[in-house]
């Protein structure tokens, strides 16, 4: 592994012709202060407290962009969010919620009360931070304006054909599917305990419920990131695949490895903090967005021959019948998926409906199942493209739904 000096690591980024974003953070992180001082793209300005953070918004402070903590002293988030949206001059700024840890109660809130963003810490890169943040200061400029951009008022206008079509098929094949559908609910209940159906976040036009026929055995979820470091099809290969906090550091010169500066202190860890960014740039690197398990020993004897068939996917029909799917589409994306897709030519991906099938999938069986991440990422801003631009047609909605029922019996699920 290649060995970088604690100076080149902790000498400022600066980037060619781009300006600096001012950004407010409330709350008390050692790494969000280090994170955002030691760059010059950012102008920094900390307050650990909500009414030291409401004083200097009172005293003239202009932030484009707010950081949050979850838990603030002298009041919540959703306090210091309200208060922030109530002022007009603060109109365009942009606010994201950042905690320690993930939780799902918070992340619904934080949609649920129209946050921009949220964060868990550590933050990423500062490159994807940055372009996310250019992002969304773009957007909230435009829409405070009254300038929605095109693509986003558009989004939600699905055409009353496409509509009406997904409701009466989904209906129908509902119907008719009744006596398959509890067989393979008595067989999966005969073979490993648990509900017969998964219930998932999912990412679309908005966030919602994703409804599956079990296929795995239950609380296997946790299994995920192990699997996803050896067998991602969608991995090119990864030199770092977690943070080592017990190694030595292989930043600072070998003098000083004993007694790092900087140190953080995480998870009950203490890491030095250079060689903790330098790890995480690595793995944020080699990570893959998309995430396919190649051999996944959790699946079940059952659940493989209904993910072969397809029939796992049957009850997003009732997405579609509430409104959450489109019969084609591009495919909603789990949460950590998602945020991987954050820049503004990949948010044009969920502009369009999510969908039970769609190009890339169609396009996937062409190729014998074989197909790299930016491919996929090409054929769904594709499918976007050709929705948003007043070109989607019906027919060629039912040209990709008759070229997925031979995708449905071929060896490689897609």
């Amino acid at each position: 592994m290649e060995t970088l000096t604690k100076e080149a690591v902790n000498k400022p980024i600066a980037r060619e012709k781009s300006r600096m974003i001012k950004v407010l953070y409330v709350g008390s992180s050692k790494h969000m202060i280090s994170y955002f001082g030691k760059n010059t793209d950012f102008e920094l300005t900390a307050r650990d407290t909500l009414y030291s953070a409401l004083n200097f918004l009172d005293s003239g402070g202009s932030p484009e962009v707010i950081f949050c903590d979850a838990w603030i002293p002298e009041g919540t988030w959703m306090e210091m969010h309200r208060l922030v949206r109530e002022q007009l001059q603060l109109k365009s700024t942009v606010f994201i919620l950042v905690s320690e840890e993930y939780s799902e109660n918070l992340y619904k809130s934080s949609f649920q009360n129209k946050v921009d963003d949220y964060y868990i810490l550590p933050l990423p890169g500062y490159d994807d931070l940055y372009d996310r943040l250019r992002f969304l200061l773009k957007y909230r400029l435009e829409t405070a304006n009254g300038q929605l951009p095109e693509l986003t008022t558009r989004r939600s206008m699905m055409s009353v054909s496409k509509r009406m079509f997904d409701v009466v098929v989904a209906t129908s094949a509902l119907i008719l599917l009744a006596p398959l559908l509890i067989i393979v609910m008595i067989a999966i209940r005969l073979e490993s305990k648990g509900k017969i159906y998964y219930t998932s976040k999912r990412i679309g036009q908005k966030p919602f419920d994703f409804y599956k026929f079990r296929s795995m055995r239950t609380g296997t979820d946790s299994e995920l990131d192990k699997l996803a470091q050896k067998n991602n099809k969608y991995s090119a290969g990864q030199e770092i695949s977690k943070i080592d906090f017990e190694g030595p550091c292989r930043i600072c010169p070998p003098v000083r490895k004993k007694n790092c500066s900087d140190v953080l202190h995480l998870d009950n860890h203490e890491i030095c903090e250079p060689w903790y960014q330098y790890q995480k740039t690595k793995i944020a690197r080699s990570n893959a967005s998309f995430i396919k398990i190649t051999d996944d020993p959790r699946i079940t004897r059952v659940g493989k021959i209904i993910r072969n068939l397809s029939i796992d996917e049957l009850p997003q029909l009732i997405n579609v019948i509430k409104g959450d799917m489109s019969l084609v589409g591009n495919r909603p994306l789990p949460v950590y998926e998602a945020e991987k897709l954050t820049d503004d030519k990949m948010a044009r991906r969920f502009l369009a409906p999510a969908g039970l099938t769609g190009l890339w999938q169609v396009e996937l069986r062409g190729r014998a199942g074989k197909m790299s991440e930016e491919e996929r990422k090409r054929l769904d801003n594709k499918y976007a493209t050709m929705y948003l631009r007043n070109r989607y047609s019906f027919w060629y909605d039912m040209k990709l739904i008759l070229r997925t029922i031979p995708a449905i019996f071929q060896k490689d699920s897609v």
